[in-house]
């Protein structure tokens, strides 16, 4: 149970340092942890007019100087099977039909690199995966 806990926080800690990381790139936040009962969107934003669907997965890695070529190579991406992009979508159409939304939107994945004990965190935005 210990792990799962400290699991939740790094979440929880990574989607917080991802919207402030969203917001500094010039995104507005829309809404975040929009749930229905086939799935979550973590944050779901906007910029430039397109709205975006953003799925957040947070590590946690100690400490992240000694990680850069770890970073480099790390593909948050991978961590988003194509089942959860399923619900993503399914999700993502569901609330641009509940706003009637006609925007184009898209799926983009932010990766949060968390020093928990360094209180530090790199962030890097993947564009358009699906």
């Amino acid at each position: 149970m210990v792990g799962d806990a400290a699991r939740k926080e790094v979440g929880r800690l990574g989607e917080d340092i991802a919207a402030q990381f969203l917001l500094r790139k010039g995104f507005s936040i829309l809404a975040r942890n929009y749930r229905k009962p086939w799935g979550e969107i973590d944050i779901i934003a906007e910029k430039d007019g397109i709205v975006r669907f953003v799925e957040v997965k947070a590590v946690s890695r100690e400490p992240l100087s000694s990680i850069s070529d770890e970073i480099s190579n790390y593909r948050p991406e991978e961590q988003v099977h194509p089942t959860k992009l399923k619900k993503i979508c399914r999700t993502a159409e569901l609330y641009m039909a509940n706003n009637k939304d006609e925007r184009e939107f898209q799926v983009d994945v932010v990766g949060v690199f968390l020093d928990m004990r360094g209180r530090k965190a790199r962030c890097r935005l993947l564009e358009q995966v699906l």
